[in-house]
């Protein structure tokens, strides 16, 4: 059995030749982009899957660069030590995990600052990194293409939120149309004078204004800033939401108007310790609800999605190629970790062939995520025995993976549990069920087991197991094993199939191939 004897792919489809084998995606293969905020400042390198930005180091320093800004009209003096220092840190850390020049772009504090070109120079003269200050249209256009590496082809209004200034970006299939830029940060609003009702009255102005300029958006809003994530983290505490995975978290305005309430009526130390927000983080929300109602009211978003994606992913976007960026994040990121941790990368591929039949009536948004668990079925298999099924629902519903709603997250989890064990009752996720319907949850068992008893069948990366017949009407499931599989269908495959047909609630026929 040769693990690397995958036959030539085409470029087409989700099991094409992955493109972090090119060149040209390889050249992305470590990427140090450093974000220079109002309020902190962000190393991140991404490496791995190109296409969908896995995480090699990050680390983020509060250094309140724009605190105090708006009475003095300069950077604040200690925010700009510590800014500096970690720029200082961040220079060696790319040096050391080779990153090749540090992209390091600058937002509203350094651009507005009358000491930000001073800091500019500074920085160049003391790290040798480049500091792009950039504008509020560009870090709203940014901010949009980060969106666009989680969610391609998505259409939405895009709302980022700094420490000094808000971005709104509208995206309609995969494109970036009208941008625009405001003062709304929550550090400029706490700095302001006249008390909540003058701060209620620029922000009530400014969004109407902003609403005049880019028209109706009434499809998804996109929340793209830290302290949008520290709202969202005290929304899932209101609630009591069980998975705490913010990339692809949904509120309603419903549920945004109910969690103003919330931080109005509790104590902010004691709702920032239950809900896991930073400190410095904490400070800043309830300038930052305020301006998230008003937007909220205004543009009377159908649904509101928060995004972990922004400005740094957009960097990171950027560099794409447009062939890299038309691929499915999810999908390359499955393949990526297949072809790093499976025993047989390319088996992926013959599993989904064999299952396929199954979900002949499935969607095309599902059969992504079939796809998907069948690319990740047998990465786990490091793990212990005892703990192999519950590692695989773990990893998959809090694994960095795009493109992927918690329902979904749970439907791959499962999928993944049940590949590895007939029965999900008893596990430590089980409060997790219920993000899922029972009808998809009985639909991700079956997967389960499919895959699972596919497993038994493993002869090659291009191995025939023979053939699956499902007849939903009749509710007959047919078997036909191929000269080369039926000498593996022993006991314990034929178990395996029979608790296949059991969640299905089938009757079984097999054939057997004559040799």
């Amino acid at each position: 059995m040769d693990g690397n004897s995958t036959p030539a792919q085409e470029d087409s489809g989700p099991f094409g030749r992955p493109l972090f084998d090119k060149p040209s995606a390889r050249a992305l293969s470590r990427v140090g982009v450093v974000d220079v905020g109002s309020n902190s400042v962000r190393l991140v390198v991404f490496d791995g899957a190109a296409r969908s930005p896995a995480y090699f180091f990050n680390e983020k320093i509060m250094c309140g660069l724009g605190a105090g800004m708006s009475e003095t009209g300069r950077l604040n003096p200690e925010g700009r030590v510590r800014a500096l220092n970690a720029l200082k840190r961040f220079k060696l850390l790319g040096d050391g995990m080779g990153t090749g020049p540090l992209t390091a772009v600058a937002t509203a504090a350094v651009r507005d600052a009358e000491d930000g070109a001073e800091f500019r120079a500074e920085v160049e003269r003391e790290t040798g990194i480049r500091l792009w200050v950039i504008d509020g249209r560009e870090e709203a256009r940014l901010s949009a293409q980060g969106v666009l590496l989680g969610w391609p082809g998505s259409y939405g209004l895009v709302c980022d939120i700094g420490g000094s200034s808000m971005e709104l970006a509208e995206i309609n299939g995969g494109t970036v149309g009208k941008r625009m830029s405001c003062s709304l940060g929550p550090l400029k609003l706490r700095d302001m004078k006249g008390g909540r009702k003058a701060r209620k009255a620029l922000i009530a102005d400014t969004v109407a204004r902003l609403r005049e300029e880019l028209g109706e958006q009434k499809n998804r809003l996109f929340l793209v800033g830290g302290s949008w994530r520290a709202i969202a983290r005290i929304d899932m505490e209101r609630r009591g939401y069980p998975l705490q995975v913010l990339h692809e978290y949904r509120m309603t305005p419903k549920a945004v108007r109910a969690t103003a309430k919330y931080i109005a009526a509790n104590d902010l130390e004691e709702l920032r310790n239950r809900a896991g927000v930073s400190a410095a983080r904490a400070a800043l929300v309830p300038y930052a609800i305020d301006v998230l109602r008003e937007v909220v009211r205004t543009f009377k978003p159908r649904d509101i999605a928060v995004s972990s994606y922004g400005i740094r992913e957009g960097l990171l976007y950027e560099q794409m190629p447009q062939q890299l960026r038309d691929r499915d994040p999810l999908i390359e990121a499955c393949r990526f970790a297949e072809s790093k941790d499976a025993r047989l990368p390319g088996f992926g591929r013959v599993v989904y062939e064999f299952i396929e039949p199954l979900f002949k009536s499935a969607k095309p948004d599902r059969r992504r995520i079939i796809k998907a668990a069948c690319l990740l079925h047998d990465v786990s298999w490091r793990s212990h025995p005892d703990y192999r099924a519950e590692d695989c629902f773990d990893n998959a519903t809090r694994a960095n993976l795009g493109g992927l709603k918690h329902s979904e997250r749970i439907y791959l989890g499962l999928a993944l549990l049940h590949r590895y064990s007939n029965k999900r009752e008893g596990s430590r996720f089980e409060d997790l069920y219920e993000l899922i319907n029972e009808q998809d949850a009985t639909e991700a068992e079956v997967l389960g087991k499919a895959m699972r008893f596919a497993a038994m069948l493993w002869l090659r990366s291009d191995a025939k197991l023979g053939k699956l017949h499902w007849y939903p009407k009749k509710r007959k499931l047919e078997l036909y094993l191929s000269p080369e599989a039926a000498a593996l269908f022993g006991e314990v495959a034929e178990a395996r199939f029979m608790s296949l047909v059991e969640a299905l609630g089938a009757e079984p026929v097999i054939r057997t191939a004559k040799t």
